[in-house]
């Protein structure tokens, strides 16, 4: 029996967590205060919101504090501040071929202005190799990366690149757009120095709204790439030099922070066994298609072990446009075909540049919407 399938969860999670709509609507409909600019009862109340949420993504990723958690319009925003702010002309900082078009486009924007960037080594299915980077860490000002590509799902090694990097006195800066609310996350144990996320993937919350959370350490070496009101000292012609006002000039996207906030309460309230619920998802979605290896499909990457619920394949000798469109048209399954912001991923996996169709699954997936993917690649195969 045909249904209808969501699997492009890598972009933009579906559905929302339950109350996002109806927090964003709240806040529409009944907030007329901007946080920050009054004393009043609305001001007040909106104010509480924004502090939680700062407060739920702490506990919820082991942040410093807070204050610390600094809101933006989405990850991409986030990276731009921590790699626009920090590096400057004669600084030198490694990244990895996996990386997202988030990444790899202000670094190219950097390396005009006279900062170097280098590629550490991976293996062939996208993962970093620690011994063969360690040497290279001396003398780099910061290492960026994803925790886990938005194109295989791979999982980096978070966990011991940040000893390396904390042993070689270098920053270590981390987009998590693929792996905030799928995987637990660390950022003090870990040595995470700057995290940037959005709130409409693993969190569950709506489009243009995220956090960037910094260290007091690495906040104070940034510079704020935008300036303008924060209702906050406001007799100074400078950016206060507090967090998180420090980098949040202007006014809040208060609708989105709302829906966040109902997004991450959620979240808390259905703990561990929402993430580990995923990477069951997951396992199974790679072992499926995973049995048409070699029978007219290809699925780069590491095994379900060492990825999140995020699986993309080729399809060789045939247009995987093509073949995603035909996933939609006829058996109403939603994926994501191309390059995927990510093309010199692609080219580390030769995968460029025909591309591949992803599947990624997320919280309201079910077992069985897998097993019907499963039977649709089949019948396109034969």
């Amino acid at each position: 029996m045909r249904r209808e399938v969501y699997l492009d969860n890598a972009a933009t999670a579906f559905p929302r967590a339950p109350g996002v709509g109806a927090a964003m609507a709240v806040c529409a409909d009944t907030v007329g205060a901007n946080v920050g600019r009054g004393a009043s009862p609305a001001a007040q109340r909106s104010g509480g919101v924004v502090w939680e949420t700062r407060e739920l993504l702490c506990r919820l990723l082991s942040a410093p504090a807070p204050q610390n958690v600094i809101l933006t319009p989405g990850a991409t925003w986030g990276l731009n501040f921590m790699l626009k702010g920090l590096l400057r002309p004669g600084d030198r900082v490694l990244t990895t071929p996996m990386e997202h078009n988030a990444v790899l486009r202000p670094l190219e924007q950097l390396k005009s202005a006279g900062v170097t960037v280098e590629l550490l080594p991976c293996d062939g299915e996208g993962i970093l190799l620690l011994e063969a980077a360690e040497p290279l860490l001396a003398g780099a000002r910061a290492v960026i990366l994803a925790h886990a590509s938005n194109l295989t799902g791979g999982i980096q090694p978070i966990r011991e690149l940040g000893r390396l990097c904390g042993r070689a006195g270098v920053l270590l800066l981390v987009d998590a757009a693929q792996t905030a609310g799928h995987l637990p996350l660390d950022m003090t144990g870990w040595g995470i120095d700057g995290l940037a996320l959005p709130g409409h993937k693993g969190l569950l919350g709506p489009q243009g709204i995220g956090a960037l959370i910094l260290t007091d350490a690495l906040a104070a070496m940034l510079e704020p790439l935008v300036s303008g009101g924060t209702g906050s000292w406001s007799e100074s012609p400078l950016m206060p030099p507090c967090l998180p006002d420090r980098f949040e000039p202007g006014t809040l996207n208060l609708p989105g922070v709302y829906g966040l906030h109902a997004a991450l309460t959620y979240g808390e309230a259905q703990g561990a066994a929402l993430m580990e619920r995923q990477r069951k998802l997951g396992r199974w979605l790679w072992a499926r298609l995973k049995e048409y290896e070699g029978h007219g499909l290809t699925v780069p990457g590491p095994d379900a072990s060492g990825r999140i619920g995020v699986v993309s394949v080729d399809f060789p000798g045939r247009d995987n446009g093509e073949m995603a469109f035909l996933l939609e048209d006829r058996y109403s399954i939603h994926t994501r075909s191309g390059l995927h912001c990510a093309p010199t991923a692609h080219a580390h996996l030769g995968t460029f540049p025909q591309g591949m169709v992803r599947f990624s699954v997320g919280s309201f997936t079910t077992f069985e919407d897998i097993d019907y993917v499963q039977g649709a690649v089949g019948q396109l195969l034969t």
